[in-house]
């Protein structure tokens, strides 16, 4: 009979146990090294190894949206602005674009908020084509490549397809005119039309100051076995209830919320944050997308992620050990996740959760003000140097076009 499989009152007692043992853990050793495939390259330094030319755009696309609606800072989509501001201060910022290896052209898509705070893209395709067309028609380094050796920050649900459902920006399909370039989204899912080949996928924006004022002492008992606040159904936009997170979610709902080592509920608690840093797993379920903050919250208040989500692309994942640190259960197995989460050995969730403690394991998934060594700001700068040098095959021939400036649906070819 394991460690887990004592029964009810076994499990929880086995669970305070196992908190005042990793509570100990923490106070005598000294955090996991981070080493592997994944791991080696998360404290890399981008200064150096690569120069990025920021255009300079008139402020309709970027400023005067974000005066108009202050909100888009707290938003998780927040990476495009703080990532603007960012670049203009950074190292890297090369003011000669004779000398740069990346281009980057600030375009603030998901600025345009419904009263709720919704960000709708509706606009996003036509603003963003109209930054290219000013971009193409200003300076030379556009039409050198068609964008190949450009970055495009699109964090919205499904990237650069530009819409909020799903069934629609697959449709859509990525943006014509950003076919070439690089995307730097929080979008991935393996397999999909949204997530283009060679996309740097990010964290969604979770406010760090914000977190941070929730932080509570770290010997503080992991009393609470799973802990999950959000929706289950989306009554508002799928009213059958059974396409939202293609039911995972409902799955967890109808098979727990009865179950006294899961903490569920619709419910969002003045102390959320407190209490995932009381929680040993945080349920990571996918919702319209595969990702939401979450997946930033647990690591970043040491609750080991439970990830549910069929052919997730992962933020850095080429940087952060994801398999280590977590735990992945497809979602047709969320009714045996009980079982699942009961059988994972202490010693596993101990490293686990050492591996969690890593300062830098925490500050990869961040986008602090002002950045810091190791943030997902240099998360990203990273993943463009090791892109580096560009093919030969990116420069276009003169006269070569690979681009159709007139694909994709009518409405997106109206000025801007």
């Amino acid at each position: 009979m394991g460690f887990w499989k004592l029964g009810f009152f076994g499990i929880l007692f086995g669970a305070f146990l196992f908190s005042i043992d990793a509570v100990e853990l923490r106070r005598n050793q000294p955090t996991e090294r981070i080493s592997g495939s994944a791991g080696d390259v998360l404290e890399d330094d981008p200064v150096g190894r690569l120069k990025v030319f920021v255009y300079e755009l008139p402020s309709k696309y970027n400023k005067k949206i974000l005066q108009k609606d202050p909100r888009c800072l707290a938003h998780m989509f927040a990476a495009e602005i703080f990532m603007h501001r960012f670049l203009l201060s950074s190292a890297v910022r090369t003011l000669n674009p004779e000398e740069a290896d990346w281009f980057y052209t600030p375009v603030y898509t998901t600025c345009d908020l419904t009263p709720n705070g919704l960000p709708l893209p509706f606009k996003s395709p036509r603003m963003m084509r109209s930054a290219i067309q000013l971009i193409s028609s200003n300076w030379p380094y556009w039409n050198r490549t068609e964008g190949a050796d450009h970055f495009f920050v699109v964090p919205h649900d499904f990237g650069a397809c530009f819409h909020y459902q799903e069934e629609k920006a697959i449709e859509r399909g990525i943006l014509p005119l950003l076919q070439r370039a690089t995307l730097v989204q929080t979008f991935g899912q393996r397999n999909h039309v949204c997530l283009k080949d060679g996309s740097i996928t990010i964290p969604p924006y979770a406010p760090p100051q914000k977190m941070h004022t929730h932080l509570i002492p770290d010997k503080t008992p992991r009393s609470i076995f799973v802990y999950f606040r959000g929706l289950f159904y989306d009554v508002g936009n799928d009213p059958e209830g059974g396409y939202y997170a293609r039911g995972a979610r409902a799955a967890v709902w109808e098979n727990f919320k009865n179950n006294p080592l899961f903490d569920i509920s619709t419910e969002h608690p003045t102390t959320y944050y407190e209490d995932m840093q009381r929680a040993v797993f945080c349920l990571c379920p996918l919702g319209w997308a595969p990702w939401s903050p979450r997946l930033v919250e647990a690591v970043v208040f040491g609750c080991i992620p439970v990830i549910i989500a069929d052919d997730i692309v992962l933020p850095f994942a080429d940087a952060i050990p994801w398999e280590e640190i977590g735990v992945f259960v497809d979602e047709q197995d969320v009714p045996k996740l009980d079982t699942i989460l009961t059988s994972i050995p202490p010693e596993v969730i101990l490293r686990k959760q050492r591996l969690l403690a890593n300062p830098s394991m925490k500050q990869a998934m961040l986008f602090p003000q002002p950045a810091q060594a190791g943030d997902a700001f240099h998360q990203v700068l990273n993943g463009l140097a090791r892109k580096l040098p560009h093919e030969r095959s990116v420069f276009l021939k003169p006269g070569e076009k690979s681009l159709n400036w007139t694909a994709g649906p009518v409405g997106d070819l109206k000025p801007w």
